[in-house]
């Protein structure tokens, strides 16, 4: 860990936040939202749906391809007591997302367990509708793992897939910040337009603003799009509660990136523009990934460490299309199409980027590791974008505005 990183106090990341001002509901149409531009410091504001008029020529825009998922389950014991099983992660033999929702009956899987103190142990059983057919579905504590539990699903019906029963079976996971029960228009309006994949618990956010028709003017306007994928792990909500920084672990996330999208990053001329904080995440732990594999394509598990990127000479670091080509040989190696790794990257102020230029995101919590990665990229400055934001009734966090920020 880089000690000057390690020490920056979270506390120079505070900022006050009035209840008001976070947006409980989503807008009626995703694209009228506010848009803050901050290029080399100056601030403008606009709307969403004029985000190309503000984007430099020939940039690479990358979604997440990520869909959250129905991860809340709630099950009332016999006694009245209400469980809830937030479903995290996959465990065991099939660690796979794609297989893991793709899976018939029973699965076993990382979980949060609420009102955990009133399930002494036993089966917790909850009848549903799977489309027409009446399903119970059923679960057991394994056992405790940290602050997590492992939970054994299974149902009557086993041919029914995970992901088919925790559509009808779960509830959509909003943020807690949003302080109320999820609702129908959830179902859509925490999705993406870009969502493809089953396996996040939270929306990539900055996604939510993009239409159909915004990504059309975009590529008329000779922007180039591209994809990755980067599951939402729990952690996304998780304050830093440490005094530095270099006391916060972070939470591993799931990546999955095609070829089609290195060979993109590869041979791409113009700026990189991560949509969102997830897309910057996985972009960014591309390239350390491609350095590690330069002197060693023999890894079959592949993971990114927070502190890693943060190791290195700058001055001596290869370039990009360098650190892609090395990916591509691994992949060429293993005969795998898609990269598969995890990764725990935390970007902080003193971060050296290498693939992204630009950022499109919502406004964050006070106090999160998203924050940093915001002053990461564009320094001191997101306090005035913040205060600015806040003066001129920006709406805040997962349903709110939007911003592009450009150092």
């Amino acid at each position: 860990m880089n000690e000057t990183v390690g020490a920056i106090r979270i506390e120079a990341f505070d900022y006050p936040l009035p209840d008001e001002m976070i947006a409980k509901y989503p807008l009626p149409e995703r694209d009228q939202s506010k848009l803050l531009i901050s290029k080399r410091g100056t601030l403008t504001e606009d709307r969403f749906f004029s985000l190309g008029d503000h984007l430099p020529g020939k940039a690479l825009l990358v979604s997440n391809e990520t869909r959250v998922i129905h991860a809340r389950l709630l099950f009332q014991k016999p006694g009245g007591a209400l469980i809830e099983l937030f479903c995290l992660e996959p465990l065991g033999a099939i660690s796979d997302f794609q297989l893991a929702f793709s899976a018939p009956s029973p699965v076993h899987w990382q979980c949060l367990v609420g009102n955990s103190k009133r399930w002494k142990g036993g089966r917790l059983e909850s009848r549903v509708l799977v489309g027409e057919t009446p399903v119970v579905l059923a679960a057991e504590r394994i056992c405790n793992r940290g602050s997590y539990s492992e939970i054994a699903f299974s149902w009557s019906v086993p041919e029914i897939p995970f992901a088919q029963l925790l559509e009808s079976a779960g509830q959509v996971p909003l943020p807690p910040y949003l302080n109320r029960a999820p609702e129908a228009i959830d179902n859509t309006r925490y999705q993406t337009v870009f969502a493809k994949h089953d396996g996040s618990v939270a929306a990539p956010t900055a996604g939510l603003h993009f239409t159909g028709q915004v990504i059309e003017q975009l590529k008329a306007k000779g922007m180039h799009f591209a994809q990755v994928t980067l599951h939402v792990g729990a952690g996304t909500f998780r304050p830093v509660t440490s005094t530095h920084i270099g006391a916060h672990e972070m939470h591993a996330e799931h990546m999955v990136v095609g070829k089609q999208t290195i060979r993109q990053l590869m041979n791409h001329n113009g700026p990189v523009i991560a949509i969102g904080t997830t897309s910057m995440r996985t972009l960014e732990s591309l390239y350390w990934i491609g350095l590690m594999l330069e002197h060693n394509k023999a890894f079959r598990e592949l993971h990114l460490s927070q502190w890693f990127p943060y190791g290195h000479d700058p001055e001596h670091l290869q370039e990009t299309a360098t650190a892609m080509s090395h990916i591509l040989e691994y992949l060429d190696i293993h005969q795998l199409d898609q990269l598969s790794a995890s990764t725990a990257i935390m970007v902080a102020p003193g971060y050296p980027f290498r693939v992204v230029k630009g950022l499109i995101t919502n406004f964050h919590q006070p106090k999160s590791t998203l924050l940093l990665l915001v002053s990461a990229l564009i320094g001191d400055h997101w306090r005035e974008a913040y205060a600015y934001a806040l003066n001129n009734n920006f709406r805040f966090l997962s349903y709110g505005d939007s911003c592009l920020f450009m150092p």
